[in-house]
């Protein structure tokens, strides 16, 4: 018998491939368990009590500042001076944003405050309406 390349020769001394169908119980180690989250199991994986830049987590948790963290949102000048340069150029939200290649609502929130400030979106803009803008800090 010759068999094609792309077809396997099937022998009769093949052991026959038994298909194991017993669970898989998958369990934490022990030690972390019973220690919580802040336990430490080694260098690679596991649980850790810091942050990647080495700042304790208990000291993030109990800082006195219960404020929940803001981003920085865009200044007052640039939201004036980027709807001076528009309506220089005579154009709308939504053609500033065509030229743009980005979402109208992104206009629209800068020139609200409400967007987070992108020195990269700023520079594109100073180029396209060949003016100089306010940067973020």
């Amino acid at each position: 018998e010759t068999a094609s390349p792309s077809t396997p020769v099937l022998n009769s001394e093949m052991v026959h491939i038994v298909q194991d169908w017993e669970p898989v119980v998958l369990r934490k180690p022990v030690a972390a368990t019973a220690a919580g989250i802040a336990a430490s199991v080694g260098k690679k994986g596991g649980f850790s009590n810091q942050t990647a830049n080495g700042v304790s987590i208990r000291q993030l948790e109990n800082d006195e500042d219960e404020a929940p963290m803001t981003l920085p949102s865009v200044s007052r000048d640039l939201r004036i001076a980027l709807a001076q340069a528009r309506q220089a150029k005579n154009l709308s939200q939504k053609d500033l944003a065509a030229r743009l290649m980005i979402p109208a609502k992104t206009i629209q929130e800068y020139e609200s405050g409400k967007a987070t400030p992108n020195n990269a979106l700023i520079a594109k803009m100073e180029r396209n309406l060949g003016c100089k803008l306010p940067r973020s800090k």
